[in-house]
């Protein structure tokens, strides 16, 4: 590597907004603040829940409900 062409590289405190804190390297010579992390994610937590917003999850259920094909009339 060439000498004084690369950027410093150091360690830096990541924060969310939930609490949670830890130790990275970047080329950042700040600490970082961020909105959501890997605790706190709805994704990575499982605590995933869809929001209704006037019942248009229920309507897409019902248009889309598979419906039971009616039996034949026997002859």
């Amino acid at each position: 590597m060439k000498p004084k062409i690369h950027p410093h590289y150091s360690t830096i405190t990541v924060t969310c907004s939930c609490g949670n804190q830890w130790d990275t390297r970047s080329t950042m010579s700040r600490d970082l603040q961020v909105e959501v992390c890997s605790a706190c994610h709805p994704f990575y937590t499982g605590k995933q829940k869809l929001v209704d917003t006037a019942g248009r999850v229920e309507k897409f259920r019902q248009k889309y409900a598979r419906k039971t094909p009616a039996k034949p009339a026997s002859a």
